[in-house]
């Protein structure tokens, strides 16, 4: 165990965790608790950000997440999970850091003007959303993490924390704060069933890991593959074939898929027969995730129960953070 290094991760609870979730982090993260001192951070406080006039969807949905973690393996005993909202030291640091961050810098975040643009904000938009980047901030920070599991797409957002490292270090009489790296996993970002970029649950294009074997069957049969390839004979591109993309994920076999991808590319091997495989792989890897999960969610106060003795070990280490921040500031820490 690397206790030296401290992994801090998370997820917003606007719903249940999906496949894209699964390849992207939460596989690295059951491998992670074994080698690691890992926080695994539910953001409430962030899912708030655009769902400030729904509270009961985040409220809903924190221990759908936490069933969610169970299912796949993440082990309380071994990573610590807790509740943003229950870190009273996040929105504090979050106030400091708010200070020395200027509204133009924020903007120019990538990650953040794409979210913007997909949203259609506008001029509606919540200033909470806004500078949820320097909430994030403070989420890594606070734990003094050395690595953050991420996608590619959330790139910025770990550039822009160790700019606010950076500058509050500049002002405090000794470094407090760690700068952190991306941990990016192999698959950083998986293209939904429909063929888009990524996966997310704003856009209806996920696989729950609580999928029955219906809802597999049928986000299989709609996936996008090659469309000029008509007929078995004719050969195919795997390239934005989301079969494809979804096979490298997932299937263990890479023998198999190599085989298979050098068949379709030559012609001779169908759509029908690939996405057969692609089924029985994730059949097989949802299965039991589903099982588990539908034990786990039967029991919220047991889940909420977890939830608060992680979040009572994680206060401990984000207040003495706080501490050391606001002394070397000269703010007065009763």
């Amino acid at each position: 165990m690397n206790n030296n290094i401290i992994i801090l991760t998370g997820d917003r609870p606007t719903g249940p965790l999906h496949l894209g979730h699964y390849a992207g982090s939460l596989r690295q993260r059951v491998a992670l608790q074994h080698t690691h001192r890992q926080f695994v951070l539910i953001a409430d406080l962030q899912g708030l950000t655009d769902n400030g006039s729904n509270p009961q969807k985040i409220r809903d949905n924190i221990p759908e997440v936490m069933a969610d973690y169970l299912a796949v393996g993440i082990d309380p005993t071994l990573s610590t999970i807790c509740l943003q909202s229950a870190l009273t030291a996040l929105a504090e640091l979050t106030m400091l850091y708010m200070n020395i961050v200027t509204v133009s810098r924020v903007e120019r975040n990538p990650t953040v003007k794409n979210e913007i643009a997909q949203k259609g904000f506008a001029r509606s938009l919540p200033v909470g959303f806004l500078v949820y980047p320097v909430s994030q901030a403070a989420d890594i920070t606070a734990f003094k993490a050395g690595y953050v599991p991420v996608g590619d797409d959330q790139l910025p957002m770990i550039e822009q924390t160790n700019e606010i490292v950076h500058k509050m270090n500049s002002l405090l009489p000794a470094p407090v704060l760690n700068h952190c790296k991306a941990m990016l996993s192999d698959v950083s970002r998986l293209p939904g069933i429909d063929g888009s970029a990524k996966m997310s649950k704003s856009l209806g294009n996920t696989l729950l890991l609580s999928a029955d074997e219906e809802a597999i069957h049928r986000a299989v049969s709609a996936m996008y593959t090659d469309p000029n390839h008509l007929k078995i004979s004719d050969p195919g591109h795997i390239e934005g074939n989301v079969v494809f993309t979804w096979l490298d994920a997932f299937h263990p076999d890479r023998k198999k898929i190599s085989a298979m991808k050098a068949h379709y590319q030559q012609g001779g091997l169908g759509d029908r027969a690939c996405k057969n495989e692609l089924e029985g792989c994730l059949q097989e890897l949802i299965a039991p995730i589903r099982e588990r999960r539908a034990e786990f969610i039967k029991d919220k106060g047991e889940l909420m129960r977890l939830l608060k003795e992680g979040s009572e070990c994680a206060s401990m280490v984000t207040q003495e953070t706080l501490r050391e921040v606001k002394s070397g500031l000269g703010i007065p820490v009763f």
